[in-house]
């Protein structure tokens, strides 16, 4: 049998569905601004696991395939507990802004304070309501500012259990990252939450085959705990993850209208004419070529660029994860 579980002052009892509300603010008209916490538990005892997106309200490819876990019924486990919050900074999307009305990133305030800044006030609410209930974490993203992510999950290096959770998620692409001061998952971390962090398209868009790879990853990733639907099938993919060690990003060197010659995944050879940067007026066109050899992870999609604005994103060093 189930244990107990206990979120928002609310016992959700096992086999129960549940949908709570995290209310933490109103609108100008002081109509309340609710946080819907969708929670499907199993009769049988098993793992929680938490999969959220949202948490830049403009990054809404992230929201789409959390949805996509609960239209498809996914979020049903067979045994255990899965909580989705499809959209953690509702004032975001609906202005569809990265930041709270603060002006805040809600992804740099973490712990939190119950009575701080908006953005503040969010995250404490998410970390002590929510997270003490949470064994594993997705937290879907996507890149911002036209930049498109290539699907990658990013993970703490020297982390054997992570490792293997992003193995069995199976994304093309695998980012050894630090966490950040002030981040939700630097947070969970903290409090024992293992998290995945997955990014994959850009802001303001939604791109099916970014969300198909976040669905089929976490179909994979509930099989390997015992919690998917048996109705549901998983996909087997026919390509290793490329881990990558070391990044770094190419800069425009000048100012102008951009033109890509590479997309998302592309393998480039150092030297290689990624872009031309040009004047409106036929009279300039720059080369920009890759400083080194490497996967393509992240392209601006931007029409006009400023001098020193990040257009490239280069891995470095890499390994091959499991086939």
């Amino acid at each position: 049998m189930a244990k107990n579980l206990t979120i928002l002052g609310e016992s959700i009892l096992p086999g129960e569905s549940r949908t709570l509300n995290m209310e933490i603010a109103k609108l100008h008209t002081m109509t309340k601004l609710k946080i819907p916490v969708i929670i499907e538990r199993s009769e049988i005892d098993g793992p929680t696991i938490l999969f959220s997106a949202g948490l830049h309200g403009d990054e809404i490819n992230g929201v789409e395939i959390v949805r996509q876990l609960i239209v498809q019924k996914i979020n049903k486990p067979k045994i255990g507990t899965i909580i989705c919050i499809p959209t953690i900074n509702v004032f975001g999307f609906l202005n569809q802004k990265r930041e709270l009305p603060d002006g805040r990133d809600m992804n740099r305030v973490f712990p939190g304070s119950m009575n701080g800044s908006l953005a503040s006030r969010f995250a404490y609410y998410l970390l002590n309501e929510i997270i003490p209930n949470v064994d594993y974490c997705i937290d879907f993203h996507a890149g911002g500012a036209s930049r498109f992510n290539a699907p990658q999950i990013r993970l703490v290096p020297n982390n054997r259990e992570l490792k293997k959770l992003a193995d069995v998620f199976h994304p093309p692409f695998a980012l050894y990252s630090r966490n950040i001061a002030g981040s939700f998952r630097n947070s969970c971390d903290k409090l024992g939450v293992k998290m995945l962090l997955f990014e994959g398209g850009k802001s303001l868009d939604i791109n099916e085959s970014i969300t198909r790879e976040g669905v089929e990853g976490t179909k994979r990733l509930l099989d390997h705990f015992g919690m998917l639907n048996p109705k549901k099938s998983i996909s087997a993919p026919d390509k290793k993850t490329i881990y990558i060690e070391r990044s770094g990003w190419v800069r425009a060197k000048n100012s102008g209208m951009f033109h890509s010659f590479t997309t998302i995944g592309n393998y480039v050879q150092k030297g290689e004419v990624l872009a031309t940067i040009s004047d409106p007026y036929g009279k300039v066109e720059i080369k920009l070529k890759a400083p080194n050899a490497g996967f393509v992870i992240n392209v601006n999609d931007a029409p006009i660029v400023y001098q020193g604005d990040a257009v490239f994103h280069l891995s470095i060093g890499l390994e091959y994860g499991e086939a």
